[in-house]
């Protein structure tokens, strides 16, 4: 007997719909078009404030802001996307698209850090002429702007690796801002120009730990990894606590998108249950388990009698 407990209905014998609700990443998409449109005014503001000010520590923050436009712009593609209904060959629909989108930002953020390296590295020996007065007006300019994107993004980024991956960029270049400032200021007052190359790389360095770590969360979801917190050990407990359940295998819990992890099973189950009508009493309280111990909504499980012989697949 396989049972989806997710939200399929019936009518007649067939199957009508499947809704899996709306994605994490979703439900903040107008905060992720304002944080756009942010950033495209303060790439714009940067990237005249390196050509006014000959700035290798502007330049990179612009290009990080460049990077920031590509990934939000990719997350809102992501989440319209991902909104569209599924179909008979995406039964998931495109969710997984929030996941690939967070890959590509990564990919972007190490390209701008190699790129930050390379030029910083160059710069040291051969430091260009900088204004520091101008250079420090326009990273003023992007602290602001990029400290009223994190406080739009700071509650989605809890929620999804889409707008997590968003919100760490504007993170990357807050900071990034800190440090033109900074060297702004030792320029202004002292002249030396190699701080801008400190800065660069200093930028670099920031952007480098939480893109890697944005990068694991999202193989990890491509990959149908267990959920990170999900103790798959307390799962089959809470499984075999049923009464009537004798034994479960093949338990598979994985995530789809942010915030939205889904689980199969095979139950073996006492041959009274299914003898006697209480198949549907024993999956409402398996699923009402799971979706209140472990926050696993869309549960999907195959009863079996006890002397179901398993597939040769069958794990444990």
């Amino acid at each position: 007997m396989l049972v989806d407990l997710g939200q399929w209905q019936k009518r007649d014998g067939a199957d009508v719909g499947h809704d899996h609700g709306v994605s994490a990443a979703g439900a903040h998409r107008s905060r992720l078009l304002i944080v756009l449109g942010i950033s495209v005014t303060v790439l714009v503001v940067e990237l005249i404030g390196a050509y006014v000010t000959g700035s290798l520590a502007l330049a990179a923050d612009a290009a990080h802001m460049f990077t920031d436009v590509a990934g939000i712009l990719l997350a809102v593609l992501a989440v319209t996307f991902g909104a569209r209904p599924a179909s008979p060959k995406r039964t998931f629909g495109y969710y997984r698209l929030e996941i690939l989108a967070a890959v590509v930002n990564a990919v972007l953020l190490f390209t701008v850090a190699i790129f930050i390296f390379i030029e910083a590295y160059r710069r040291w020996s051969d430091p260009a002429e900088i204004e520091g007065g101008l250079m420090l007006a326009f990273a003023v300019v992007g602290l602001v702007a990029n400290i009223a994107g994190l406080v739009l993004l700071r509650a989605g980024s809890r929620e999804s690796l889409n707008v997590k991956g968003a919100y760490l960029e504007v993170l990357g270049d807050a900071l990034g801002s800190i440090a033109v400032i900074a060297a702004a200021i030792v320029i202004w007052a002292t002249g030396w120009l190699q701080a801008d190359s400190v800065a660069s790389v200093l930028v670099a360095l920031m952007i480098l730990p939480r893109t890697w770590k944005l990068l694991s969360e999202a193989i990890d979801v491509l990959l149908e990894a267990t959920p990170k917190g999900m103790d798959l050990m307390e799962v089959r407990r809470h499984i075999l606590d049923q009464p009537g359940v004798l034994a479960c295998h093949d338990l598979h819990v994985w995530t789809v998108t942010s915030g939205m992890p889904v689980m199969s099973v095979h139950v073996v189950v006492d041959d009274e249950i299914l003898r006697e009508g209480g198949s549907a009493p024993l999956l409402t309280a398996l699923g009402e388990c799971l979706g209140g111990c472990f926050d696993v909504e869309h549960c999907t499980f195959q009863l079996e009698p006890a002397d179901h012989e398993p597939e040769p697949h069958a794990h444990e």
